[in-house]
């Protein structure tokens, strides 16, 4: 067949089985060449199983007729009604149950919904960590042995003084890192790998003028980012460690960053 560009459309098209099976190969061929895009189909994939997770409960239950309505513009909502988390959620669930969740995803700017800071940091720094710490040949784009280059030139890009943490006390060794899409801004991510060949990532950015820590999981089974937002800036350390190691080396690479972020 002839060989076309495709597009974020295709994205969705294919998260949801749409996208015609002789087009599988060229399609996954634009994806290895577009890392941005492969970012974003990967963040849409862990949307999707956050989405489902969230309405686990609520997904076989019949769709109000008044809320279908609403959903698919058959009835007006009128502008003085704040669109609340809760008619968002129900939204969402309306969707999710007559038409599947690709299209939501692909549709969710309609609603008006943006995801809290903490979420979007989370979401991107996994996206990635499932993208480059798979990769075996092309995991970074500056490598370990030139250090010092790798962190002035992150810190210069991601408008932060970056430090690479030290992790070989975690039993992590820094393999080297690149520089990522955050939205509107740049993120850095820096690779590190323990000798049984587990890789944990770090994505730093400058765009957060929030204060939260926590956890966020994209899917059951999946890596995890444990996140700090704080004083500007925004880290997720991400992996796939047992809680306890996950924690040990969050901490550590996070005192480390601030330490370097501080001085």
């Amino acid at each position: 067949m002839t060989r076309r560009d495709f597009s974020e459309r295709d994205i969705h098209m294919a998260l949801d089985g749409e996208l015609p099976v002789d087009e599988h190969v060229a399609y996954d061929a634009w994806l290895d060449a577009n890392p941005e895009m492969k970012a974003r189909g990967a963040r849409y994939v862990a949307d999707r199983a956050a989405l489902r997770a969230a309405f686990a409960g609520v997904l076989d239950e019949p769709v109000p007729a008044r809320l279908q309505k609403v959903v698919f513009g058959e009835a007006p909502v009128k502008a003085a009604v704040s669109r609340s988390r809760w008619w968002l959620a129900a939204a969402a669930a309306a969707v999710l149950a007559i038409g599947g969740v690709g299209g939501y995803v692909a549709g969710i700017g309609h609603f008006g919904l943006e995801d809290p800071a903490k979420d979007q940091l989370a979401e991107q720094a996994i996206a990635a960590h499932v993208i480059y710490a798979a990769e075996k040949r092309h995991a970074v784009e500056v490598p370990a042995s030139d250090k010092d280059h790798l962190q002035t030139w992150l810190s210069n890009r991601v408008g932060l003084k970056l430090v690479a943490p030290d992790l070989a006390a975690e039993g992590f060794q820094l393999v080297g890192g690149r520089l990522l899409p955050a939205g509107e801004n740049k993120a850095a991510m820096l690779l590190y790998e323990d000798d049984k060949g587990e890789r944990i990532s770090l994505f730093v950015t400058a765009e957060s003028a929030e204060k939260a820590k926590g956890t966020y999981g994209s899917e059951e089974g999946g890596p995890e980012a444990i996140y700090w937002l704080d004083k500007g800036y925004g880290c997720a350390v991400v992996g796939s460690l047992p809680r306890a190691q996950m924690t040990a080396v969050a901490k550590s690479a996070y005192s480390q960053l601030l330490a370097g972020l501080a001085s």
